[in-house]
């Protein structure tokens, strides 16, 4: 009996469950049917092709898409750009072609009882059948693929529609993703962009220089990502055990002994990199463990801090920042937007400084958001997310996260029951585990969803 697995979703969590799959796949007939939205398999929005040079923030050797061989991306890169060592930072479209790279070679090597079928389009609705075939998935076009089993693998959500961007959501020169653009950038004059996080660094690199372009880079604490370094991954030896203990008194008690995790680093000749790593590894069972109210606390007081010194920048990234930040042409500013509104072909902004009640005013030549992903589900206006929360098939977190897991992945449903068919990889698995956007975090949920997949289950 042909058995038909669905995967929804061809970035990095689709192409690296896929290419399990394929290598070891179940043992009898398999049909499996790979879902995307995009032309291209593999790269999604992170690693698509662009004309500007969007670097991975990770070194190459701390990049492969396989635990079993972890130099693979660097042997791949290594093929094409031979003096590439492990602690180089590559550009992210090179990865789209590593990971197209070993879809292609999972597929060749593929048994021959198992079938890969790529398809175009975009998963709008998955509905619960009573047949022998659980699931019904259907595609926008009206195609509708019934399956045994679902994997949900739809990658990062876009940024949360702004309250404060209201009035200029349909100006044209406003952009309410940062993510659609690609290429160098087109921008003249003032840009402001909303957030200085990883995906301000991203716009930033990409500013043609011939443009003279001014950013004004704005979020509620100002703060930059600090440069990577070469520190030794496995190098601290810190005690796990206290860390853990420390949960059961209270958040504070968690955020003092990192600290002092990050001292130690340091004192013994490491560096703090090698805390926030060695807390990283950890952060699962950390975030199990915190109540929901611990929860919350960390996410209105915590988190811009933990993602700052958590999600680092390339140094040639670090460096072209510090430069346009001496010419005078990035300015890094700690506040709340209070208004924005259209000024003709400008943007007109209010914005209050961080411990100040004075506002302070700005005409933009543009506006782009760079806030990052929006993960709160309630939010979203993705119909197949907005599907499965109406049929029950699934529920949002309560903190706004993603969505509910169990083991293994198996979305939970509205009655709190994991489904047996319908399971989910990727970055919204943050719910249940918090960190959930590394590769190589990624590559291990995504390595034991297939593996559980494999057996034979009624």
């Amino acid at each position: 009996m042909l058995r038909t697995i669905v995967v929804v979703g061809g970035g990095f969590s689709g192409t690296v469950i896929t290419a399990n799959l394929l290598r070891n796949p179940p043992g009898g007939p398999t049909r499996l049917v790979l879902v995307e939205r995009r032309p291209e398999i593999g790269r999604g929005v992170a690693y698509a092709a662009r004309g500007s040079s969007y670097m991975l923030n990770v070194p190459a050797g701390r990049m492969s898409a396989t635990s079993a061989e972890p130099r693979q991306f660097l042997e791949f890169a290594q093929r094409r750009i031979p003096q590439v060592d492990a602690e180089q930072f590559l550009p992210r479209q090179l990865y789209g072609e590593y990971l197209q790279e070993l879809l292609l070679a999972a597929e060749l090597q593929a048994p021959r009882h198992i079938r890969l079928e790529c398809i175009q389009g975009e998963v709008t609705e998955i509905v619960r059948l009573d047949r022998a075939k659980p699931l019904q998935v259907r595609l926008g076009d009206g195609r509708i693929l019934v399956a045994d089993d679902v994997v949900l693998a739809c990658g990062n959500p876009p940024p949360a529609d702004l309250k404060v961007t209201a009035a200029v959501a349909d100006h044209p020169r406003y952009v309410r993703d940062a993510c659609s653009l690609r290429g160098a950038s087109p921008y003249t004059g003032t840009t402001v962009l909303i957030g200085t996080g990883l995906t301000m660094a991203d716009i930033v690199l990409a500013a043609d220089d011939r443009s003279r372009t001014v950013f004004h880079a704005i979020s509620r604490h100002g703060l930059v990502p600090p440069v990577q370094t070469a520190f030794r991954t496995d190098a601290f030896k810190g005690d796990g055990n206290a860390l853990l203990l420390s949960t059961a008194s209270s958040l504070r008690s968690l955020v003092r002994a990192a600290r002092i995790l990050a001292r130690e680093a340091e004192q013994s000749g490491g560096d703090w990199r090698e805390a926030v790593t060695y807390v990283r590894n950890l952060a699962s069972q950390l975030w199990q463990r915190l109540p929901e109210r611990d929860r919350r606390r960390f996410l209105r007081h915590v988190r811009a801090y933990w993602d700052v010194h958590r999600h680092r920048l390339p140094p040639q990234t670090v460096h072209r920042i510090t430069e346009l930040k001496r010419l005078g042409r990035l300015h890094i500013h700690a506040g709340h937007l209070a208004q924005l509104k259209p000024a003709h072909s400008r943007i007109h902004l209010g914005w209050r400084p961080r411990g100040s009640d004075q506002l302070k005013e700005l005409t933009a030549d543009w506006v782009i958001n760079c806030t990052g992903p929006d993960y709160d589900l309630g939010r979203s206006n993705d119909p197949l997310f907005q599907s499965l929360l109406r049929s029950g098939l699934a529920v949002p977190d309560a903190c706004g996260l993603g969505l509910r897991t169990g083991s293994n992945g198996a979305v939970i449903d509205a009655d709190g029951w994991p489904g047996t068919h319908l399971f989910y990889v990727g970055p919204m698995l943050r719910a249940d585990h918090w960190e959930a956007t590394a590769a190589a975090e990624l590559r291990t949920h995504a390595e034991r969803l297939a593996g559980h997949l494999v057996t034979e289950r009624v």
